[in-house]
């Protein structure tokens, strides 16, 4: 309950409250600084596009330097890290863990194989990507919109497609 009230429903407040705001460089600014006491751990300059969902942003860890594009979604069922001078496109998503099957059906299942994801310093995640469970995308790495991230990258690297594989290293 102390989660709860701490973390989860100042921050859904905060957002629900600022989600008319347009998204420009000073309105972003403003979001984002609301919003860092309800994170584990935020860093400066945090900017926040309209519509960003967070589910237990007490595990959530965001450097300084990041910009988090409107529609995202970050369920931290296991820790989410985030590193300096990230961007974030639109409708990203990042998950920490998988569903599993009881009584013939996801929707009864307990959640499976929940392990934490790393976002290291100076990446780019494209628009409507997504990062699962277990995942470290590694420094400087780009991660192409639409592509959906399994397993780890190497640093100074460029990802994409489903499932994201090794396109080149980033110049």
């Amino acid at each position: 309950m102390y989660r709860t009230l701490r973390y989860d429903w100042p921050l859904h407040f905060v957002l629900m409250l600022t989600n008319w705001w347009p998204d420009n460089v000073v309105l972003m600014r403003w979001r984002g600084a609301l919003c860092r006491p309800f994170l584990k751990r935020a860093g400066r300059n945090l900017r926040l596009g309209r519509g960003i969902t967070f589910y237990n942003p007490s595990k959530i860890s965001i450097g300084s330097d990041v910009y988090i594009a409107r529609g995202c979604w970050f369920s931290a069922g296991e820790e989410i890290h985030i590193g300096n001078k990230i961007l974030f496109g639109p409708y990203v998503v990042v998950v920490t863990g998988n569903h599993s099957i009881l009584n013939d059906t996801y929707h009864d299942g307990p959640p499976v194989d929940r392990k934490p994801v790393v976002i290291s310093d100076g990446c780019w995640i494209g628009a409507h990507a997504t990062i699962l469970s277990g995942t470290t995308l590694g420094p400087t790495s780009l991660l192409a919109a639409n592509s959906v991230l399994s397993r780890d990258t190497e640093p100074r690297s460029i990802y994409g497609g489903v499932p994201a594989k090794f396109i080149r290293y980033a110049e």
